[in-house]
């Protein structure tokens, strides 16, 4: 089905050539400066506390805020906005701030390239920071998740096939990520989020003229479509059934959400410590911003009542792209599809960056021991060209998970990848937060709360089982992750209490002696 003018593609094709040479010229900028792993982890330039601060915001903000989520909206309407626009973010950017600076802590003392790493050296266990480095491998259906989304963005605009759409978008950001690392993902992600300000501002504006009769006429339009639209809960969605999936359960995920490595990681990019305050109060605005554009997707409800075009359905992950292309004039149009094609290689690109540091750093090294990584090979350190090796079999198996996801969806390519994403977090939690404000924490207690919440969240989803007092089950990845986390944190905590006999936190004491 094609959606858009013979002016658009000509024009979407325009701005793409220009975007793809802005973008290398900032890779090759940054390749010049990355001499090995380390470089293309953490960067070797002194970057401004405000380009590291929209990078994180970038970086963060996903395909799934931009593309996938605003579709949750359209369908499920004023239970989809609390849950996504508030209760989630709140809670994640006041995780963010109070997570950030212990963990940059630790991280610069010991010098950690990632997560698995920075469990490693907290915890001193090589086996914990291996557990890690496979955990991480999760991500890769967040990797997935953008990718589709960015196939459904492009594919719409410039009228060609998805999967020649996926392959392109693959080779080319995979291709760009072998060589640029940190040192160029940064001013990239600090142009893709200015865009994506930009694009904010124009989708939130989009429905300025459903107001025309007030709130009340705006509300009444969407009562018209469906009354459960502007319920604040929705039983037609297994996401926002009761407040304990729209509220509860969100805000447990946002508060565990921070912990994933391209987010956490990112204030290491920092090389003095008074950067830090400035460097959240940026991205925390940008960021909190971007997370309302997901109101969008009742604007696009408005546009297509019924979820059809052209007398065919449309798809859930198809809904914003559709939106975009009928709803805008062609110059407009082009400039939300450039920020939403920024909002997901922004992530996209901090993802292939930390997943593959870490297969490299956390597992391939202390697995072969030194044999792989003894000499240079093409006058590179073996690391780098290891990490390369490892882009390109993580590129493979994107395109394939990514046209599963395409071809046969499970309601959307989300629901994939929440629960790869919260698994991971699910199990970072509980020993991110006891190894940064507690004292002699034993690993065993950080172990079996990563272990214990990574077989809960699975067993919850998998065999969809419910909330005693609720109508959420395990369906829901986030009700599944929450039920996880929680777990993960009783079980830490009480062998953490057992082994001590009391609570010690760091910079004061609080003792509470067993009995």
């Amino acid at each position: 089905m094609e959606l858009a003018s013979q002016q658009m593609v000509t024009g979407g094709w325009i701005l793409i050539a220009v975007y793809v040479i802005t973008i290398l010229y900032f890779v090759i900028r940054g390749a010049g400066k990355t001499k090995d792993i380390k470089d293309y982890a953490l960067g070797n330039v002194l970057f401004s506390p405000a380009a590291v601060g929209l990078s994180l915001a970038a970086s963060i903000t996903s395909a799934a805020t931009f593309i996938i989520n605003p579709g949750f909206v359209a369908l499920y309407g004023f239970s989809g906005v609390i849950s996504m626009a508030f209760a989630l973010p709140l809670a994640a950017l006041v995780s963010l701030v109070l997570l950030t600076k212990g963990f940059r802590r630790h991280g610069k003392t010991t010098k950690a390239l990632s997560m698995a790493e920075w469990m490693k050296t907290m915890y001193k266990s090589e086996g914990y920071g291996i557990f890690f480095g496979f955990l991480s491998l999760l991500l890769i259906t967040f990797i997935v998740l953008i990718c589709v989304g960015l196939t459904k963005v492009l594919s719409s605009t410039l009228n060609i096939p998805e999967f020649y759409t996926l392959l392109g978008i693959v080779i080319f950001i995979f291709g760009y990520m072998m060589f640029g690392g940190a040192n160029s993902m940064v001013y990239t992600n600090t142009v893709q989020a200015l865009l994506m300000v930009i694009v904010a501002f124009i989708l939130l504006g989009s429905g300025y003229d459903h107001f025309r009769e007030g709130v009340h006429g705006f509300i009444d339009k969407l009562n018209a479509i469906d009354p459960k639209l502007t319920q604040t809960t929705n039983d037609d969605s297994f996401l926002f059934r009761d407040y304990f999936e729209i509220i509860f359960a969100q805000i447990v995920v946002g508060i565990a959400i921070i912990c994933q490595p391209h987010i956490l990681t990112k204030s290491l990019l920092l090389k003095r410590d008074e950067d830090v305050n400035r460097y959240l109060l940026v991205g925390c605005a940008a960021q909190f911003l971007f997370f309302l554009v997901v109101i969008a997707g009742l604007f696009a409800r408005i546009r297509f009542p019924d979820l059809m075009i052209a007398g065919e359905p449309l798809p859930m992950d198809n809904i914003v792209s559709a939106y975009v292309v009928s709803e805008f004039p062609v110059i407009v149009a082009l400039i939300v599809v450039m920020g939403l094609i920024s909002a997901g290689i922004s992530t996209l690109e901090s993802l292939i960056q930390s997943l593959s540091t870490s297969i490299t750093n956390d597992i391939l090294r202390p697995l072969a021991g030194n044999k792989i990584f003894k000499k240079d090979l093409f006058g590179l350190p073996p690391q780098l060209i290891w990490n390369r090796i490892v882009i390109a079999a993580m590129a493979v198996i994107t395109v394939y998970l990514s046209w599963g996801q395409i071809v046969e969806p499970k309601l959307s390519v989300g629901i994939f990848a929440q629960n790869g994403v919260y698994a991971y977090f699910s199990a970072a939690f509980t020993p991110i937060l006891l190894g940064m404000f507690f004292k002699n924490v034993p690993k065993l207690s950080a172990i079996l709360a990563s272990v214990s919440a990574v077989i809960v969240h699975f067993t919850m989803y998998y065999a969809m089982l419910p909330v005693p007092f609720s109508k959420a089950t395990g369906e829901n990845p986030g009700v599944a992750a929450a039920v996880a986390i929680l777990t993960g944190v009783a079980i830490g905590f009480a062998v953490y209490r057992m082994k001590n006999g009391r609570i010690e936190l760091r910079g004061k004491e609080l003792s509470k002696q067993t009995g």
